[in-house]
């Protein structure tokens, strides 16, 4: 398993058109998300030229994993698309605060019932952990993410420190929240599962 960082100026056109099709996949195909689509590519406002993405990819060279990072200082898509989730107050805005979204870490082509994860949660920490390295070296100690209320769980039992910054609330058919993790460099999830960072 490998996990690459990179940029669409660091990538070359494939590479992204390989993300936005397996967003639209996991998105839209798999867990039904209406999202403004094109060609069975999933892109959005979001994803810029500066736009930070992790990639995990099998041996095979196959895409089991994505996530998108974008600094709190510039349009993002919790405080945009979710400010609801807030609660009201202030969305984030700094260079120290980073988002995480269009996170999934599901493989596509695996041989599993249909209600399996084929990694668990493993591959899912392994990017965040990856994530995490990468917001530190940028100068963050925070992300924040509008994420499903399954994944404070996770997150706590992975030994995290996660919190809600407000109440959830039901969007669409699922109970959303804004969840802010500090950032810690340091966390592994698990010491014979990490992914090789490279950008």
């Amino acid at each position: 398993m490998e996990i690459i960082a990179g940029t669409v100026d660091s990538w070359s056109a494939g590479m992204l058109l390989d993300v936005a099709r397996y967003r639209h996949r996991v998105f839209v195909e798999k867990l039904g998300w209406k999202l403004h689509t094109r060609c069975g590519l999933e892109l959005d406002q979001f994803d810029g030229r500066d736009t930070v993405y992790l990639v995990a990819r099998n041996p095979d060279g196959d895409i089991v994993g994505t996530t998108r990072l974008l600094p709190t200082h510039r349009p993002y898509l919790l405080a945009s698309v979710f400010p609801q989730l807030l609660g009201g107050a202030p969305a984030p805005c700094s260079p120290k605060i980073w988002e995480l979204s269009r996170f999934a870490a599901v493989d596509l082509g695996a041989r599993t019932d249909a209600s399996g994860d084929p990694y668990g949660s493993s591959l899912a920490l392994d990017l965040l952990s990856a994530a995490m390295r990468i917001v530190e070296k940028e100068g963050g100690h925070q992300l924040v993410s509008a994420s499903p209320l399954g994944v404070e769980r996770i997150l706590r039992r992975a030994g995290l420190h996660a919190h809600r910054m407000a109440p959830p609330v039901r969007v669409e058919s699922q109970y959303l929240f804004a969840c802010a993790i500090s950032v810690d460099k340091g966390w592994r999830p698990r010491p014979d599962r990490c992914g090789d960072l490279t950008r």
